[in-house]
């Protein structure tokens, strides 16, 4: 017979690591707690081997082999290959051809994180993770975004040495991080632009600059994510190691020193869909 003390002795706070683990889609619980003892998971930095151990997955970080586990699974994460003539906007004020028509095929509530122009295709990430969206969006931290660009007229080396040195635009100058040439005849050419810069039409802006404006643009990767072969107006949900890259990436920009530009998740809803000028 147990004692009343016993009986009112409070439950252990949070919940066992592997039971976390193999409701996150990581592995069975059995292979979880493998993962546990031959210390390939951290929780907030930590390496972490005792089996015992219990978490809040409102609160806590998890890691395995050093990439970020998603806890949360109220959360969704989208990529999509957005079309010429679609506008990045929820609602079109002006009644154009929006984002709607994709994310209407989901429960939850998704906004897109940053911006690409009409006139731009290519890899835009829809989701409702707030927080992550603003990390993404926000050029303070830098995430990298490459693009394809058919320009007009034949492009020399001494071009694209020019766009990696600096390029002086209305709004001040403007350095990519990398560029190289792809292909190039008489009439276009291929040009691949890397940045981390969300100033408006960024990419078309630099180009024109330097005297080859921009016939047809496409984003092809943003971060740790490529587009690969879906076609313009296809969607798809991330890889569960697409998405590990990705919250690893955010954790890693928001660990570093501008973390203080972080924000509410509430401001970063307002960058997928109104703010952060990412227009390619």
């Amino acid at each position: 017979m147990t004692s009343s003390s016993e009986d009112e002795r409070p439950a252990p706070e949070g919940v066992r690591l592997q039971k976390v683990l193999a409701a996150a889609g990581v592995a069975s619980r059995r292979v979880s707690e493998e993962l546990i003892t031959a210390g390939r998971v951290r929780v907030n930095g930590e390496v972490v081997r005792e089996l015992g151990r219990r978490i809040d997955p409102d609160t806590d970080k998890v890691a395995v082999d050093n990439t970020a586990v998603q806890l949360d699974t109220t959360k969704r994460y989208v990529l999509l290959n957005k079309p010429v003539g679609i506008v990045s906007s929820l609602a079109d004020q002006h009644g154009r051809p929006d984002l709607s028509r994709f994310t209407s095929q989901y429960e939850e509530r998704l906004f897109n994180v940053g911006r690409l122009d009409a006139e731009t295709s290519g890899l835009l990430i829809l989701t409702n993770d707030g927080e992550l969206a603003h990390v993404l969006a926000h050029p303070s931290f830098g995430v990298l975004k490459t693009y394809i660009a058919q320009v007009e007229g034949r492009v020399a080396p001494q071009t694209i040495a020019k766009l990696t040195k600096g390029v002086e635009l209305d709004d001040g100058p403007i350095v990519a991080d990398k560029a190289r040439l792809l292909d190039s005849s008489n009439s276009s050419s291929l040009v691949e632009v890397t940045l981390h810069s969300g100033r408006n039409r960024i990419v078309r802006r630099m180009l024109e600059e330097v005297g080859h404006p921009v016939i047809e643009l496409v984003r092809r990767q943003f971060g740790p994510l490529h587009l690969g072969s879906l076609k313009a107006g296809e969607l798809r949900d991330l890889t569960r190691e697409e998405l590990g890259a990705l919250l690893t990436l955010s954790r890693e920009a928001k660990a570093g020193p501008e973390a203080g530009a972080s924000g509410s998740a509430g401001a970063a809803g307002a960058a997928g869909s109104k703010g952060a000028a990412d227009r390619g």
